[in-house]
């Protein structure tokens, strides 16, 4: 899962903070970004954000939300493919928001992007609302804090917006999309299964 020694869900990682870059595709085109120990996978693009964005379409125009962004995969992503979708990239990690602002330079620095917002769940207005979600939950911190991760981000999506989530599938896909489903945020659909991963789809509401 790429976690280093200390947790990538800990607000100020133990581990050394070690700066590094690494080469990754990223909306079909390589770039040179910064990496660091404690982060969720430092040291590539994990599995299952590949998996997801593999299957993600490009979002529509309207305030997109990364939920756990880490340094910033799938908000980098998601800025590169819709201009008109400006990102709010959220995580506990401030190592992490720190890498993920210093990646959004470097990338804007090369070709023009949509705004990225690099925030902590505190710092998010409380009355945002987002037509995308996109996200590679912290599955390990337990399904009690998962759960009340996602009720206090999922209703916050527009009437007929979408959540698009990416989950391993012995780590309780399945049971994650019924519990979901039973919230009555939406229509809850299993999209795809790849490589131990199933990709989850939420439609808000109208």
């Amino acid at each position: 899962m790429g976690v280093t020694e200390d947790h990538y869900f800990s607000a100020r990682p133990a581990s050394a903070d070690e700066r590094r870059e690494i080469i990754v595709d990223l909306a079909g085109r390589s770039w040179t970004l910064e990496t660091a120990p404690g982060v969720f996978s430092p040291g590539h693009v994990d599995l299952g954000t590949t998996v997801l964005l593999k299957e993600v379409p490009t979002p529509p125009p309207g305030p997109l939300l990364d939920l756990g962004c880490g340094w910033g995969p799938i908000a980098l992503t998601a800025a590169l493919l819709q201009p008109d979708a400006p990102v709010t990239a959220v995580d506990v990690n401030e190592r992490a928001l720190d890498l993920l602002r210093r990646n959004v330079e470097r990338i804007a620095r090369q070709t023009a992007i949509a705004p990225v917002t690099v925030a902590t769940p505190d710092e998010v207005s409380p009355d945002a609302t987002f037509q995308t979600v996109w996200s590679n939950p912290p599955i390990r911190i337990g399904k009690q804090a998962l759960h009340g991760l996602l009720s206090a981000w999922i209703p916050r999506l527009v009437p007929g917006g979408e959540a698009w989530l990416v989950v391993q599938k012995n780590l309780g896909a399945d049971s994650l999309a019924s519990w979901m489903a039973d919230q009555g945020w939406g229509a809850v659909e299993k999209m795809s299964s790849s490589k131990g991963f199933r990709v989850l789809r939420v439609t808000r509401g109208r």
